[in-house]
């Protein structure tokens, strides 16, 4: 027994997967029949090799068709446009029957064409005709020296060696996602959990003043110096759905992200998002916001690095559910306003830079990892230095709202005033704004002032009864009765049932003969 097509069956093995580097996807019990992969070879995508003795060419034909299926079924796992198997017959002799116009051209999946197999035979009399046919598809010096024949302890040591090979570039493969348990996603699960309980007890998560006090992100406070609140809503949630669903999405991430980068660098990678997507909520979204959103998303970003590393590795695992889940959470997201997607695509980004700096375990890039610091730095302290210089532009009339009636509560009016000044200059703001601009002015004695702004909140507000009985106290104390008869008349029509309305303006009439 010459043991000829065993050797060069295991001949050709090892050289695809040695020299070609293509991977093991399946290996038959018999070993006699293996699958290999190699997505960046476009044109040969896939290799089937198989050492079978060959008699009818219509066995072949039905065999190059199941080929055909499974490419199909390979493509489809991982969302090729197309894909080229190259299918080769290793036999002592070929079919006995016409055989050639079966394999002169491509095989082509039936139901669409995305699928092609181009099959080759190498029998012991058309070696060089095998060779000569793949050297074509594979544009490499395809060509081995044979022997008469061999022994089956030389077959063993090919076959072990080939197999040895594919052995441990799996297990490299396989240590990728290893590097590391997962500790910190828990560690912020229960962080995260336990927060919301507090807020719960201290009043309520969804209570706008409780999340403010206890560090939502709030542009006003953060441009008056709050820098912590960048990081501390990474903890927060706004309800118990809220909480719910970041707290899955970080199990679900969290822990793939630790074994592949690591529970430190996860951890800066982590931290490194929430505060890419505060700083994006800060200078894109003038509204109060918490939640691990932003963070999360960095944790997709840090997947899609991983992808950008190991693209192969990527869509054989997880490449195309991920892309799919991302994507409908963009389109949820973007379809939703209450959604704030600014610190959700600031997460994403920060997170995708994070993962270049601290790239993977045991596997340094210096000077890659020293050019994604530099564009992160850069990225962070331009987002800022925008923001900082721009303060006007990064609050709404519900921000600076709720900033001016803190100030007002603690009675200071002067640094109330100065702020609806400023975000009010050069721009359109609502009736409320300019009424409590003008709540602040009277407190300072400004009456002149406070009465310009009344007259322009009852502008852009004809029913806004307050801003007519505070315009009337004001023509009081000027002294101009006829003006606050006018205005406290308006109060009492609009809201009738107001006692301090109709007080006033019996009082006003008393001066008015």
């Amino acid at each position: 027994m010459s043991f000829q097509e065993e050797y060069l069956f295991w001949q050709m093995a090892h050289y695809f997967i040695s020299d070609l580097e293509y991977r093991i996807v399946q290996l038959s019990k018999e070993q006699n029949e293996i699958w290999l992969e190699k997505m960046e070879n476009k044109e040969a995508q896939v290799i089937r090799l198989l050492r079978y003795n060959l008699d009818w060419s219509n066995w072949m034909q039905k065999d190059i068709e199941l080929t055909a299926m499974n490419g199909e079924r390979i493509r489809k796992q991982l969302a090729k446009s197309s894909m080229n198997v190259v299918n080769i017959y290793v036999t002592p002799y070929p079919p006995v029957d016409d055989y050639e116009f079966r394999i002169s051209e491509p095989f082509q999946f039936p139901s669409n064409g995305k699928t092609k197999v181009q099959s080759i035979i190498f029998d012991r009399d058309h070696y060089e005709q095998g060779f000569e046919k793949a050297q074509k598809i594979f544009h490499d010096s395809f060509e081995f020296h044979l022997e008469e024949s061999y022994t089956e302890n030389d077959v063993d040591k090919l076959k072990l060696s080939a197999l040895s090979i594919a052995s441990n570039k799996a297990k490299e493969e396989k240590s990728i996602f290893n590097q590391g348990k997962p500790l910190f996603t828990y560690i912020f699960m229960i962080i995260q959990v336990a927060v919301f309980l507090f807020l719960e007890a201290v009043g309520s998560s969804t209570d706008t003043s409780t999340l403010i006090k206890y560090g939502a992100k709030f542009n006003p406070l953060i441009l008056e110096g709050e820098w912590w609140r960048f990081f501390t809503p990474i903890i927060l949630h706004i309800g118990i759905l809220h909480l719910l669903m970041n707290t899955v999405s970080l199990y679900y991430l969290g822990t793939i992200i630790e074994k592949i980068f690591g529970k430190w660098r996860f951890l800066l990678i982590y931290l490194i998002a929430g505060f890419g997507g505060s700083v994006a909520s800060f200078i894109f979204s003038p509204s109060i916001s918490a939640g691990a959103s932003g963070a999360i998303y960095g944790l997709f970003g840090a997947l899609l690095y991983f992808g950008a590393v190991y693209p192969q590795l990527f869509f054989r695992t997880m490449g195309f559910n991920l892309l799919l889940i991302l994507g409908i959470n963009l389109i949820f997201g973007f379809s939703m306003p209450s959604i704030d997607m600014a610190g959700h695509i600031g997460g994403l980004i920060a997170g995708f830079l994070a993962a270049g700096i601290v790239h993977f375990p045991k596997k340094k890039r210096l000077v890659l990892q020293l050019l994604f610091l530099v564009i992160t730095a850069g990225l962070f302290a331009g987002l800022l230095k925008y923001g900082f210089n721009e303060p006007e532009r990064l609050m709404n009339d519900q921000s600076a709202l709720m900033m001016a009636q803190e100030y007002i509560e603690t009675e200071k009016y002067e640094q109330a005033q100065n702020l609806l000044k400023d975000y009010s200059k050069d721009k359109e703001v609502s009736a409320e704004v300019y009424f409590l601009l003008s709540y602040a002015e009277i407190n300072l004695n400004e009456f002149t002032q406070a009465k310009e702004h009344l007259q322009l909140a009852i502008a852009k507000r004809s029913d806004f009864h307050e801003a007519y009985y505070n315009l009337a106290l004001i023509f009081v104390d000027e002294k101009n009765y006829t003006e606050a008869k006018k205005s406290a008349e308006k109060a009492v029509e609009l809201k009738p049932e107001q006692a301090d309305y109709q007080k006033m303006l019996k009082e006003i009439n008393k001066y008015i003969k």
